[in-house]
Parts: C-alpha cells; sequence; structure tokens
C-alpha cells in the first residue's frame, strides 16, 4: 500500500507514522505538506498528531482551512481510507467529515497515559484484525480529548454503528474512572458512515513494537492492510 502522511505547522507525529509504516511495516509512504494542493498516488491518507497551527484558536479550527484539506475531502467523497489520530481526530471533526466535536478534558489538563479500549465494531477496514469486545492498550496525549455530540447526532450513531472504540479497564467494563477526559459514552474512536474514514485520540502508531512494551497499536495498520492484501 501507498500511505500519504499530512505535516502542518505543529504537527509533531508526522515522523512517528512515517516510522511506523516504512520501517514496521515495510509500505510506501510519503509526507505532503499543508500548503500542497494535491496528494499524489495513495491509498490511505493519514491525519496525524500534534497541535497544529499551535492549536492557538481552537484544535483543529485552522488546519481544517489549510490548501491540501480539500484534496483529503476530495479523497474521502470518493471512497479512499482516511485516519486520523489525535489532532487528526480534531482536524476531521472540524472539516465536517465526522460528526460531533472536541471539548476540553474535564480535568482541564493535558492527559498522556497508557489507556484501555473497548472494541465496539470490528467489521470495519480499521477493526478487523480485532475482535469484538477486545480490549487494547493504547497511549493517549490530549488536552482537547473529551468527545462530544448532540443526542440526535449520537442515536444515529449508534444506529450505524459508527462507534468503534470505548474507553474502559482492563476487564473491558466502561465506568467514569476508565474515562480518562469526560467523552460521551467513553467514545474513543468513531467512523463515518460510509465506513472510509475513522478516528481515535489515543496514539496507535506509538505502540507497534515489542522493545516499547506494547504492540497493541499495531491492530489498526494490521486491519488496514489485510483489506489490501
Amino acid at each position: 500500500m501507498h500511505f500519504t502522511v499530512i505535516v502542518f505547522p505543529g504537527t509533531n507525529c508526522d515522523h512517528d507514522c512515517y516510522y511506523v509504516l516504512s520501517q514496521v511495516f515495510h509500505q510506501q509512504v510519503n509526507y505532503v505538506w499543508h500548503n500542497d494542493r494535491t496528494l499524489g498516488q495513495t491509498d490511505c491518507v493519514i491525519v496525524p498528531g500534534g497541535f497544529s497551527y499551535g492549536d492557538y484558536l481552537r484544535s483543529g479550527a485552522i488546519a481544517r482551512f489549510s490548501p491540501i484539506m480539500e484534496a483529503v475531502q476530495d479523497f474521502a467523497e470518493k471512497g479512499g481510507l482516511v485516519l486520523g489520530i489525535c489532532n487528526g481526530f480534531q482536524i476531521l471533526l472540524e472539516a465536517g467529515l465526522l460528526p460531533g466535536a472536541m471539548l476540553r478534558n474535564r480535568t482541564l489538563r493535558f492527559i498522556c497515559k497508557d489507556v484501555h479500549l473497548r472494541t465496539e465494531n470490528n467489521q470495519t477496514i480499521f477493526t478487523r484484525a480485532l475482535t469484538e469486545g477486545q480490549v487494547i492498550t493504547v497511549p493517549i496525549a490530549h488536552m482537547d480529548g473529551n468527545y462530544f455530540a448532540e443526542p440526535d447526532v449520537l442515536t444515529d450513531m449508534k444506529q450505524h454503528n459508527q462507534i468503534i472504540f470505548r474507553y474502559c479497564d482492563l476487564q473491558g467494563n466502561v465506568t467514569e474512572e476508565a474515562n480518562p477526559n469526560g467523552s460521551i459514552e467513553h467514545i474513543a474512536g468513531i467512523i463515518n458512515k460510509r465506513g472510509n474514514i475513522f478516528s481515535l485520540m489515543p496514539h496507535p502508531e506509538r505502540c507497534c513494537e515489542n522493545v516499547l512494551g506494547n504492540s497493541d497499536g499495531r491492530f489498526i495498520f494490521e486491519s488496514i492492510l489485510d483489506n489490501y492484501r
């Protein structure tokens, strides 16, 4: 597969994504700068984490207007795969490619730690390597990760199985103590109705090698690759 990693001013997880895709999974990867207007040849676009434009206005609000986002939207409308991670999730929400919005963490503090995620839907291109209910451990690092959606939007998302991951404890129990940022219904990752745009706040690219003590992030990338084998 050929992957494209978008780079905005302030992006700081682009190299992590590039390394994992090129060195761990041995795929073709290229960077595309925010001022570019074309993606080039690609099968999957990664909108990585970081602090695009310093998050000075609102997380993802400025990046949403970058020239490259027109190409990302066009690519997605044609069915191309798009994966948003952390700030990438925020950007895709701001761009209207996914429903809902991100609020400041309920603690009003930056959170950086490992969390547990329960797989709610494994019937997607991004989660087929998982089993329904499977718990994985993935790190988070964010200030604005409190996912919110209006009741009618949330109801519609449930009807279309768009909730992919929920924060949980190690045993898979969805509890308030396991919800690190206050996200509504413990939502950590969602997908669009068409099934080609997926985003999550945790960082799977940071846990893909055993040498790091955790390789649960591999499930996401292996799912994408299995779809093309």
